[in-house]
């Protein structure tokens, strides 16, 4: 059975870097992109701090459509361009949100949630699988090191939905 690290990193770029070596055995040798994705959630939901929702979003090739996740019931369906969500999916870029009530047309599916950061999931073809979604009650949450972290693990998830 898989087991969460117990050690403390002693900085945030640390903790990252052992989520990335637990994110790799996690889902080593798994084909399967459902699995992988609740691991995933699961994973990064019980050991990053101050979160409220952690998952994912895949593209059903008209809108993205939530898929597995850790947190309270979410928005079901999302459009490209609506929201954080779908700005990440339309645009192909991180959006790292320090305040979701200063950012036009966010979707509030958690009125807990004040900050955020969404990461588009592209594969090396250039065709979006979704986006993978971050949410915390805290306002400014998220920075530039859990930006770089954030994409890493995804680059992480990414390989073994390629290597499928």
């Amino acid at each position: 059975m898989f087991e969460l690290s117990t050690h403390a990193p002693t900085s945030k770029r640390e903790h990252y870097l052992e989520l990335l070596e637990q994110a790799r055995g996690l889902m080593a040798g798994e084909p399967d992109l459902i699995a992988n994705a609740a691991n995933f959630s699961a994973l990064l939901f019980h050991s990053l701090p101050d979160l409220n929702w952690a998952g994912f979003y895949f593209y059903d090739g008209t809108e993205l459509v939530v898929g597995p996740f850790q947190g309270k019931p979410a928005c079901i369906r999302i459009a490209l361009g609506r929201g954080v969500c779908g700005t990440a999916a339309q645009t192909r870029q991180t959006q790292l949100v320090v305040d979701v009530h200063a950012f036009d047309g966010h979707i509030a599916c958690d009125a807990a949630s004040n900050s955020e950061i969404v990461v588009p999931l592209v594969k090396a073809d250039g065709s979006l699988l979704g986006v993978w979604d971050v949410d915390s009650p805290l306002t400014g949450r998220f920075d530039d090191e859990d930006r770089a972290g954030m994409e890493a693990l995804c680059a992480v998830f990414m390989r073994t939905v390629e290597a499928a």
